[in-house]
């Protein structure tokens, strides 16, 4: 190597240290936003303030040279993590039982799993030393929650490409743990195996129910490819790993760390694939009226035409926008459903609660599985031409 490049390269990695420094910096800083926020009452997040932002970084970007759909990349990255750590100070702030030296978290799978990556994304804004318990069920999970084993679990709901999660859904019917956050994690997977393992020889290929599911259409153009079940990407991993004529199907960080090589990228079906996640706990949290809010309910509508429509309209009524609606049967009476409800609403608001109270009223049964912070941000639109 040239003295010229080795010269170049320690330019660019004190640059990369300098940015790490600022960001810190930064990061510091909107500490002390969130404490004016909180003194004053104030909404953790400001729109038009991003707007703003944003097209005047892109013009001076623009000064420098440089592109505005890279500015605008970078710095929606940046107002993202600033907002969701704001945020996060804001229920530590009103839920002070939440600050414990450690966070147990249970979750599905091992090293390398997507729950894995969610877990390490979700927490790395809460204080507390991140302790991780693998599971190899999502029964098991939540039955170390309700037995104070873990503090939290993590379980994915739905994903963009293969729907919702019913074995969940179906889960939340009967355990006795609250919803108290989310998250979205972006899933990439890729067709991973051993080192030497050429694509054409690959005969069996090992993964999770899930992302078979979300690489349909990649697995049905395999001829000669038998697939084989596993209880977690982690799992799928290692039996790859010992097979000479096996890969599985992981995300490129986690077959790296595994040992395993990328073979094909990008398989899923959609190419915007996410999965979202929520976060149970024994306990209920309060969430401030300064962010955005979710509720997840259940509720089961009485056996009368129109019954859905009454309780749906109770939502219009109250101007509350319901997000999500999925059905699943009720075990052991057939034909009868129960509805999960996911609404941008703070159980706490006078208007809310009033509509709760009207909901009860044309349903047979209603429960609250969590009123939680929403982490789903929508990026402001910004001009980059």
């Amino acid at each position: 190597m040239s003295n010229a490049l080795e010269s170049l390269r320690r330019d660019i990695n004190e640059i990369d240290s300098e940015l790490l420094v600022l960001l810190a910096k930064r990061r510091r800083v909107s500490h002390g936003v969130v404490e004016y926020k909180i003194a004053n009452n104030k909404p953790i997040r400001d729109e038009q303030r991003e707007q703003a932002l944003l097209e005047k970084l892109i013009s001076y970007g623009s000064s420098l040279g440089l592109d505005g759909y890279y500015v605008n990349r970078v710095f929606q990255t940046i107002i993202e993590d600033s907002v969701l750590h704001q945020q996060a100070m804001l229920q530590q702030n009103l839920n002070p039982d939440l600050h414990t030296e450690t966070n147990r978290v249970a979750y599905l799978g091992g090293q390398g799993s997507y729950s894995q990556l969610a877990c390490h994304k979700y927490f790395s804004r809460r204080p507390g030393k991140l302790v991780e318990l693998g599971c190899s069920s999502f029964n098991e999970i939540t039955n170390k929650v309700e037995t104070g084993q873990a503090d939290f679990g993590l379980l994915p709901i739905e994903n963009t490409c293969s729907g919702s999660i019913n074995e969940v859904y179906d889960l939340l019917q009967h355990t006795q743990v609250s919803i108290v956050g989310e998250l979205t994690q972006a899933v990439e997977h890729c067709l991973v195996a051993s080192p030497g393992v050429a694509i054409e020889n690959v005969t069996k290929i090992y993964g999770h129910p899930q992302p078979f599911a979300q690489c349909s259409q990649f697995i049905s153009n395999l001829s000669g490819v038998q697939l084989a079940y596993s209880d977690s990407t982690s799992s799928a991993l290692k039996e790859a790993l010992q097979d000479d004529a096996g890969a599985a199907i992981a995300s490129e960080d986690a077959a790296h760390k595994a040992g395993l090589v990328v073979l094909e990228p990008n398989l899923a079906n959609q190419s915007h694939n996410h999965s979202r996640f929520i976060v149970v706990a024994r306990k209920a949290v309060k969430v401030s009226k300064q962010i955005p809010t979710k509720t997840t309910l259940i509720m089961a509508t009485k056996q009368s035409a129109g019954a859905l429509a009454d309780a749906l309209m109770i939502f219009k009524q109250h101007n509350i926008n319901l997000v999500k609606l999925e059905s699943r049967p009720v075990p052991g009476n057939p034909w009868e459903e129960v509805f999960y409800v996911d609404l941008e609403a703070n159980i706490d608001l006078p208007e809310v609660k009033k509509a709760l109270d009207a909901l009860k009223e044309v349903t047979a049964y209603i429960r609250i599985l969590g009123c939680y912070q929403s982490e789903t941000l929508s990026a402001v639109s910004v001009a980059t031409e």
